[in-house]
């Protein structure tokens, strides 16, 4: 899958409301007021959806606050595999 260009970040970050850039990936923090059973349930639905995607995720879980990093890192960077996932992740936070 091809490399994202810097144009086609700038674009991805523009609807993907709460991601940013940062080392080069794609990052956002989720947090679940619910507390920290919501922030779990969250990531075993990124999971499958991962797992569907064989496109896995650097996920970190701190209480109700889940933070996702997101590249490619057999294509060394963003594809749109990793904007794919993380507007899908979007979706699953709000189920």
């Amino acid at each position: 899958m091809a490399l994202l260009g810097d144009n086609d970040i700038s674009i991805a970050l523009a609807v993907l409301p709460g991601w940013g850039l940062e080392d080069g990936m794609l990052v956002k923090h989720y947090v679940f007021p619910e507390g920290f059973a919501a922030a779990v349930a969250f990531v075993d639905r990124v999971a499958v959806a991962a797992e569907l995607a064989d496109h896995h995720p650097d996920i970190d879980i701190r209480w109700n606050t889940v933070t996702l990093r997101l590249v490619t890192h057999h294509e060394g960077g963003l594809t749109g595999k990793d904007t794919a996932l993380a507007a899908e992740c979007d979706g699953l936070a709000v189920t």
